[in-house]
């Protein structure tokens, strides 16, 4: 009879939505690649954007050694979940695995990627069309999570899978947000400080999705997880003002 202790837990929504705040909150990770002449890893640090599919966009330089080995070889680990005040080890992170895939920069997903990274990274106007820049998706294969002290997780590819909003009435992203921002232009401002405790600011909406938005204010992001997923455009008009307003 086995009387250890279960060290991984089964994976359950409140893990999911963990790992997607870890994940989908983070301006910068610590990314791990393999050296293609020594095949050591090799580890460096890049600004993180997101796809609205759960995929992970980084905006890297041609020059840079994690540029050169990402080519070479797909298979990469990004490191999210910053450290609080005591034991460094006693705060959630998020380790995932994934798979690099080059975006070409004349195509579609390029323009829609390049448009979610300024709204996220308004100083990467600086360099984002340098020709020697370009970004990848970091397609989540599958990630361990610590949640804390005994709340430990692997999570697969599915469980970062963010279905698309149906939204026929607009033709974007960004038309959705400026139809939210007209109706509720206090709205960003009020999820900060009023459901995530932050600072008063201009903070504003930079991307939304079926679970979730992510408001940004200077150098700091916050991921708000919805608590009931939305499927379609006009709910999230509807219910996600509603909920924040009705907060005093």
């Amino acid at each position: 009879m086995n009387d250890k202790p279960q060290v991984i837990r089964d994976t359950d929504d409140d893990a999911r939505r963990q790992a997607r705040i870890l994940l989908r909150g983070a301006r910068f990770a610590a990314i791990g690649v393999l050296d293609p002449e020594t095949g050591f890893p090799f580890v460096s640090r890049v600004l993180l954007g997101m796809d609205h599919d759960g995929a992970a966009v980084i905006l890297v330089s041609g020059l840079s050694a994690h540029t050169t080995a990402l080519l070479a070889d797909a298979r990469a680990s990004l490191l999210t979940g910053e450290p609080a005040k005591g034991d460094p080890l006693a705060h959630p992170r998020l380790t995932l695995q994934c798979t690099a895939e080059s975006v070409e920069r004349d195509s579609e997903t390029h323009l829609r990627l390049r448009t979610r990274f300024l709204a996220r990274h308004p100083k990467s106007q600086l360099y984002i069309d340098f020709p020697d820049f370009r970004f990848f998706r970091l397609r989540p294969e599958r990630a361990s999570l610590n949640g804390g002290f005994g709340r430990a997780y692997h999570l697969s590819s599915n469980d970062f899978f963010i279905p698309k909003i149906d939204s026929e009435s607009f033709a974007d992203e960004q038309a959705l947000l400026r139809e939210l921002g007209g109706r509720h232009p206090d709205l960003a401002r009020r999820l900060a400080t009023k459901l995530h405790g932050a600072t008063e600011g201009d903070w504003r909406i930079s991307a939304v999705d079926s679970h979730g938005t992510d408001i940004v204010f200077k150098d700091l992001l916050i991921r708000h997880e919805f608590v009931t997923p939305i499927t379609n455009a006009q709910d999230l008009l509807l219910e996600l003002p509603n909920s924040v307003y009705a907060v005093p």
